[in-house]
């Protein structure tokens, strides 16, 4: 127990702090790469404002296409009931929300305790659902690469030690509680170097792809 205890302390201590440290230093590297290197002076005159079309972009992006879902509509579904699922319960989770308030000084209300479970079960199969399409469809498979079976693994860990830990399935529980901070702490640390990128700079990409066509009149 005493082992259990030291290693939860360790992960809410020092690995916390590295963590942290590396999340915050590595997406602010993403994000000065984004905005100050990435994007080349347009001398071109613009035909139309660019802010307007971009944010219309970010909304008409955000929500799938009749033609894809058509397409892809496993896709679609699953992907959005396992983003879904997994942004309630890193945000809505009352425990959760107290450690952003601890971090950051912010909070919000949360979900009752049995909605944020529901939601978590329901996002581990949603997650085992995808990785089952992934390897079975022959097009992705081949197209996959060890980025994005890493990238699923620690997503999958995170929501699972979680769902453990409040089970207490695991037990001691200072160790089932310490395996899910540890993994949220290598999700951290992966993020900024990873698809992961993608929570932060989706809806930047977005705005960016609409204002561009915007800028020369067209629709994205």
């Amino acid at each position: 127990m005493s082992q259990a205890m030291d290693f939860l302390l360790w992960t809410k201590g020092p690995m916390f702090t590295i963590a942290m440290v590396i999340f915050a230093v590595g997406l602010l590297a993403r994000l000065v790469e984004i905005f100050v290197l990435g994007r080349a002076t347009n001398y071109a005159e613009p035909r139309a404002n660019e802010w307007l079309p971009g944010f219309r972009t970010v909304l008409t992006r955000t929500v799938a296409d009749p033609g894809t879902f058509e397409r892809a509509p496993f896709n679609v579904v699953v992907g959005w009931v396992w983003h879904i699922g997994f942004l309630m319960a890193l945000l809505l989770f009352i425990p959760h929300i107290e450690l952003i308030k601890g971090v950051l000084g912010i909070s919000w209300p949360g979900l009752a305790n049995p909605v944020i479970d529901f939601f978590t079960a329901v996002t581990l199969l949603s997650l085992v659902a995808t990785l089952v399409h992934r390897m079975a469809h022959p097009v992705k498979r081949h197209i996959s690469t060890v980025e994005d079976y890493l990238v699923w693994t620690i997503v999958f860990l995170v929501v699972l030690t979680g769902y453990l830990a409040y089970h207490r399935l695991v037990s001691p529980y200072p160790l089932a509680l310490g395996m899910h901070i540890l993994c949220a702490e290598i999700f951290l640390i992966m993020l900024p170097f990873t698809k992961l990128t993608h929570i932060f700079t989706a809806f930047i990409a977005r705005w960016y792809n609409g204002a561009a066509f915007g800028r020369k009149g067209v629709q994205s």
